[in-house]
C-alpha cells in the first residue's frame, strides 16, 4: 500500500491501525519512515479519526465532536511547562476526560485572586437557555464576579499559563471567574456546554462558539466538603489550594459523561477560579 499521499485508502489505513490498538504515535512514525513531515502525519491521522467520529456521529443522529484541548497523554509526562511554571499530573481519566493538576497557582496568586473578589461577589447566576438572560438559579447557591480576560497583569500571568498547559489559544477563553460558597452552598451537577437547539443560547454561542473545556482552580482548602464530582462515573476531586482539575467534551450531548457538581461545603468556606475555553476566539 502507498502511503505517501493522503485519499481513502490512507484514511482506511489509518483506521485500521487505530482499530487495532496501535498507539497514534506508532501510526505517525511508520508514516515517518514512508517519507511524511512529522506534522503532516500528525495531522492526516487527525484528520481521518475525526471525520471518521463525524460520519459515526452523523449516521447515529448525535452532534459532531468537536477538537478540543488535550494537555496529557496516556502514560504521559508527570510534570508539563506551561510558560512560567511547571504543572504537576496527579491524575488522569479517560472517559470523561478529565485531568487533576497540581500546582497549577502559587499561594501568592491564590491570595490575590481572593483579595480581588472578597467584597465584590454576589449571587452567582447561571444563564436561562431560553431565554439569554443571567438569572438566579436554586441549584446554585455560590457567590461569583466576573473578570475580563486581561483585566490585571496578574490575570494575564495565569490565563498565559492556561494558554501554555492546555495548548489552546489564549483568546478562545473567557474571562475567569471568581466563586465563593459558604457552609452549605454548592453547585448541583450540570453541563458547562451550551445546548444549541436553545433559543437563549444562540447569543452566547456567537460570541466564540461553543465551550469545548472547563478549568476549575482551588484558591483555598475547605476544612471539609466542596469537592468537585463527576456523578457518572463516580469520580471526585478534592478542593485543595492551588490545584486545578481539567475537563474536556468534544460535543453539546452527554455522551461525554462530562456531568459535574459542587459538592455541599461541610465546614468552613471554599474559594475556586474557573475558566472556561470555546471553539474559537471568545468576544
Amino acid at each position: 500500500m502507498d502511503l505517501r499521499h493522503t485519499g481513502p485508502e490512507l484514511d482506511g489505513w489509518i483506521l485500521a491501525q487505530v482499530g487495532a490498538g496501535q498507539s497514534p504515535e506508532a501510526v505517525v512514525a511508520t508514516l515517518v519512515t514512508r517519507g511524511w513531515a512529522e506534522q503532516a502525519a500528525i495531522d492526516a491521522i487527525d484528520t481521518a479519526v475525526r471525520d471518521h467520529l463525524a460520519r459515526h456521529a452523523r449516521d447515529a443522529g448525535l452532534p459532531a465532536p468537536a477538537r478540543v484541548p488535550a494537555p496529557v497523554a496516556w502514560n504521559g509526562a508527570s510534570q508539563i511547562d506551561a510558560g512560567d511554571r511547571r504543572v504537576q499530573v496527579l491524575a488522569h481519566l479517560v472517559h470523561p476526560h478529565v485531568v487533576v493538576f497540581g500546582g497549577l497557582l502559587s499561594d501568592g496568586e491564590c491570595d490575590a485572586l481572593i483579595e480581588l473578589a472578597r467584597g465584590r461577589v454576589q449571587r452567582s447566576p447561571t444563564l436561562d437557555p431560553e431565554t439569554g438572560r443571567d438569572q438566579v438559579h436554586p441549584d446554585r447557591t455560590s457567590r461569583g464576579l466576573f473578570l475580563q480576560r486581561g483585566e490585571n497583569g496578574l490575570l494575564r500571568t495565569i490565563e498565559a499559563r492556561i494558554a501554555a498547559l492546555t495548548e489552546w489559544p489564549l483568546e478562545h477563553g473567557e474571562g475567569i471567574q471568581l466563586l465563593n460558597y459558604g457552609v452549605g452552598a454548592e453547585y448541583k451537577p450540570h453541563y458547562d456546554y451550551f445546548d444549541p437547539d436553545r433559543a437563549g443560547n444562540r447569543a452566547t454561542l456567537a460570541r466564540g462558539g461553543q465551550r469545548v473545556a472547563t478549568l476549575v482552580m482551588y484558591l483555598n482548602t475547605p476544612a471539609r466538603g466542596g469537592a468537585t464530582t463527576f456523578p457518572d462515573v463516580q469520580f471526585e476531586v478534592a478542593a485543595i489550594r492551588g490545584n486545578a482539575v481539567f475537563f474536556s467534551y468534544d460535543r453539546p450531548h452527554p455522551m461525554t459523561r462530562s456531568l459535574h457538581g459542587g459538592a455541599p461545603v461541610l465546614a468552613g468556606e471554599k474559594w475556586v477560579a474557573t475558566k472556561w475555553l470555546r471553539e474559537s476566539r471568545h468576544v
